[in-house]
């Protein structure tokens, strides 16, 4: 026997992951999610009032605080429960449940302002409710590690494990469904092999190392053993009639039993199961950076521009006089580009070009050493000073600090337009434009002169789209910080 942590690590031997007698399925990591974050917030109460009796040291009332953190943790699980946050804690490698982290941010504040409106903050110790909320955020914070660590650890030992069959051996269905499990990053998973009882059958490729087992005899002959705990139909033009001889023959054996619907091996791997009602519907693309996020992206814009634009006034002042004394002209360059659901946006820009070679639609790309620039102009855009009104921009609403970069309504890449020669280009323009963003700090800035590179930064764009949060937001201002400065393709 084999011990196996992920859908590929059983594929490759053919035998059985290790089981012990006393063993559970993936449901109970839900559960474990639940009661880590429970233990964090009990256990930041002593944490939290050691350390203020401590440091501080003076009299607090133990009961109303006691109260003031029990409302914020029955926030802190409705927020949780409403995003369903314990619903899949280790997909994508955990990513779900790192969000406790901001979701007991909005619970404190709101516990916070209802005893402000009320007229009791005097009554509050603020030193143990910061020691308090401190406390809890590092906890939390610390127990997403602790949890996968520990998840790790019980999977490794076989105590956690979903084993699965994937009954219907067509080679694209077969393969379809390993790669929509493998792409899940489920540590819990493991493949026991493929399945299929048909004389029709088209036998996988056996060199991606999944077994083949046989029919349904084989199927019901490993659940007797325990040796399987889920069979996954990955037959997607599969009749009722079939559907149902399939559970007929399995039905004497204790084992979950699922349907893969058509849409995941057919259709795309971005969809999601929502219900309207009672009745149940496939999303397949949903808007992103919506509701609380959407609240709380226009918070981090709006607030850092300002203080951006008042930061910077002596920089943007010195550069605007430094384009008006150097070369004839206006100080700003307008230029219209793609935004927010592809509607055009006036971006701007501090002038780099001299007027009369300047290029208002993007077509021609500003290459290096291009003698368009001024001498200034190649100083600030060497430096992305010639970006910084854009600051004005996302004031205003057009744009974001972060985002996909506005592209020229006529930029081109090769002899094509953008969106004409990159598949899922439009895709770009779900969110807001961004001063800065992933594909920039990730060495895609500058010329885009070759299609693949092109590819490769729409790809950048639409991961951070679809995997957007406050921390990648500041990550990439960061880097951007020390991009300005080491960045070779800013010309």
């Amino acid at each position: 026997m084999t011990r196996a942590t992920g859908p590929i690590a059983a594929a490759g031997t053919g035998e059985i992951p290790f089981a012990p007698k006393l063993r559970f399925t993936s449901n109970v990591i839900s559960s474990m999610a639940a009661v880590s974050d429970l233990f964090c917030l009990l256990l930041a109460v002593p944490v939290a009032e050691t350390l203020y009796r401590q440091l501080i040291g003076l009299y607090f009332d133990e009961s109303i605080h006691s109260t003031a953190a029990i409302i914020a943790g029955v926030n802190f699980f409705l927020i949780r429960l409403s995003r369903d946050a314990y619903t899949s804690p280790m997909a994508r490698g955990g990513e779900a449940h790192q969000g406790g982290v901001l979701d007991y941010v909005i619970a404190s504040v709101l516990v916070v302002a209802t005893i402000w409106q009320l007229g009791m903050l005097d009554k509050f110790s603020r030193g143990v409710i910061f020691y308090y909320v401190a406390t809890v955020l590092t906890l939390l914070y610390l127990s997403t590690y602790a949890l996968r660590w520990a998840i790790g650890r019980l999977v490794s030992a076989g105590y956690i494990g979903q084993r699965i069959i994937i009954y219907g051996a067509d080679e694209h269905v077969s393969q379809r469904a390993l790669t929509l499990l493998d792409v899940a990053q489920l540590p819990y998973l493991s493949i026991v092999g493929v399945a299929d009882g048909r004389q029709t059958r088209v036998e996988i490729d056996r060199t991606g190392g999944v077994p083949f087992l046989g029919g349904l005899d084989a199927v019901v002959d490993l659940a007797r053993r325990g040796e399987v705990d889920q069979v996954l139909i990955a037959l997607p033009k599969i009749t009722q009639e079939r559907l149902d001889e399939i559970l007929a023959d399995l039905a004497e054996v204790s084992i979950d039993i699922c349907l893969i619907p058509r849409e995941s091996v057919e259709l795309t791997t971005q969809y999601d199961m929502k219900f309207i009602g009672t009745v149940p519907i496939l999303a397949l693309w949903q808007r992103p950076i919506r509701d609380w996020h959407g609240i709380l992206k226009a918070v981090e814009d709006r607030g850092l521009a300002l203080a951006g634009v008042i930061f910077l006034s002596p920089l943007l002042i010195l550069t605007a006089l430094a384009i008006k004394l150097t070369s004839p002209g206006p100080i700003l360059f307008v230029q219209r580009r793609f935004g927010f659901n592809n509607v055009e946006i006036e971006v701007l820009k501090f002038r780099s070009m001299y007027v009369d070679k300047g290029d208002a639609t993007g077509a021609a790309r500003t290459t290096r050493h291009d003698d368009r620039v001024t001498p200034v102009g190649r100083l600030i855009r060497r430096l992305s000073i010639d970006e910084l009104p854009q600051l004005f921009n996302v004031l205003r609403g057009d744009m974001s600090l972060v985002g996909p970069r506005p592209h020229a309504t006529h930029m081109k890449v090769g002899d094509a337009y953008y969106f004409d020669a990159v598949k899922g280009y439009a895709a770009r323009h779900r969110v807001k434009p961004g001063i800065t963003g992933l594909a920039q700090v990730r060495g895609l800035r500058g010329e885009i002169n070759t299609i693949e590179r092109a590819r490769k930064r729409v790809e950048y764009d639409r991961y951070y789209i679809d995997n957007w949060s406050l921390s990648l937001d500041f990550r990439i201002i960061f880097e951007t910080v020390f991009k300005v400065i080491w960045d070779k393709d800013a010309y």
